[in-house]
């Protein structure tokens, strides 16, 4: 039976393309379903200020009357003017296991990006580095984390054969939390504090933290990350629109940010418990209770917890400064209990970061791919 494509014109037509990925891996083990409300805001051109610099279009594969598959396709105006290139992304990338259903979404976002004027497809990649991104290549039997996507095996099958390769990967690991704080790091934290003049910042509730500390800590991720891999700066909107993502539904006791004597936002480190479960539970939706499993799974006890955002300003990494966080998260992530932190995806040629674990027991356990095609 033939496969039909429809563009999504209308907020029914977007929830359909949403739910269809919850629903898809509605009862899995390991796949950690995202928000119905965070992806209708995140892929919304009313809500979304990284439409001031994007164009997008979703697609949805039909046959015989029933959903098979979606797509998204983006282009980043910003990231291509940085890094001089004309590439479009794909994104929000689910499907059946019929290749001729993937050949069928990623044909036409092919076709999208070609006629705006694009010589290469990449992804699967978001609107900016703060959206899901990568393919799940390895470690598909370990279990997700809110930030990341999971897919079944098929999917890289699949865009190896329709003539994709690797561009880059990005490597998951799981930390070791010591049952007791190595003291060397404790007096390096002191020295370090006062050799650089550097404080550790506290905050009474998250609306003060993002209220005062919001922007600079974007600010600081903005610097970190600059020459990362399609990574393109956020504007003031983009930070307040993330801010409301990952600080605003957070825990305090689990976030450092260390501040120089000019308050600038040098180091931060941003974890929460492991939501996997309780995202499991209300299958994309927070209402009537959704909610307070999400609650409970913030404010709960678990073995794991998730590294969200990690980052030392670079002047400040020979300083020290990373070892300062440690001291204030490292510890306490022991007395909570927690007996692993998951990292998030970090570049496999990113050695600033990962020789942050370098002092710590790790162990690779998953591996995201994106995937590019040069455009006929």
């Amino acid at each position: 039976m033939s496969i039909t494509i429809k563009e999504v014109t209308s907020k029914s037509e977007l929830k359909k393309f949403v739910m269809f990925g919850i629903k898809m891996y509605s009862g899995h083990p390991y796949a950690a379903p995202p928000l119905l409300m965070d992806d209708m805001t995140v892929l919304s051109k009313e809500k979304n200020p990284s439409f001031d610099v994007c164009d997008a279009a979703y697609f949805m594969a039909f046959r015989d009357g029933q959903m098979v598959g979606r797509v998204a396709a983006i282009i980043n105006h910003n990231a291509n003017e940085k890094w001089q290139y004309k590439h479009a992304r794909f994104g929000w990338l689910d499907m059946i296991d019929d290749i001729e259903v993937t050949r069928a979404l990623l044909s036409t976002a092919e076709k999208w990006a070609l006629d705006r004027g694009m010589d290469v497809i990449q992804g699967p990649a978001g609107f900016t580095d703060f959206d899901r991104e990568g393919m799940l290549v390895w470690g598909f039997d370990k279990m997700g984390t809110m930030a990341t996507n999971y897919n079944f095996p098929y999917y890289p099958e699949h865009m190896e054969a329709l003539g994709f390769a690797k561009d880059v990967d990005w490597k998951e690991y799981n930390i070791t939390i010591p049952s007791v704080f190595p003291e060397k790091y404790f007096r390096i934290g002191e020295i370090v504090k006062a050799k650089h003049k550097l404080t550790v910042a506290h905050f009474t509730s998250t609306k003060e933290m993002a209220s005062k500390y919001g922007v600079k800590i974007f600010d600081l991720l903005n610097i970190c990350y600059k020459d990362l891999y399609g990574f393109s700066t956020l504007s003031k909107a983009q930070m307040n629109f993330y801010i409301k993502f990952y600080l605003t539904f957070a825990r305090l006791d689990l976030i450092s940010v260390i501040l120089n004597e000019l308050d600038e936002v040098v180091a931060v480190g941003i974890s929460m418990p492991s939501m996997t479960k309780a995202l499991q539970k209300i299958k994309g939706k927070i209402f009537p209770f959704g909610w307070i499993h999400l609650l409970k799974a913030l404010k709960g006890k678990s073995d794991v917890i998730d590294l969200y955002l990690m980052a030392v300003r670079p002047d400040y990494q020979v300083k020290g400064a990373s070892a300062l966080l440690f001291t204030e998260l490292m510890p306490q992530y022991a007395q909570m209990g927690f007996k692993y932190a998951e990292t998030n995806p970090e570049l496999e040629d990113n050695h600033k970061v990962s020789t942050l674990w370098d002092n710590f027991e790790t162990v690779h356990v998953k591996t995201r791919r994106a995937y590019s095609k040069k455009l006929k």
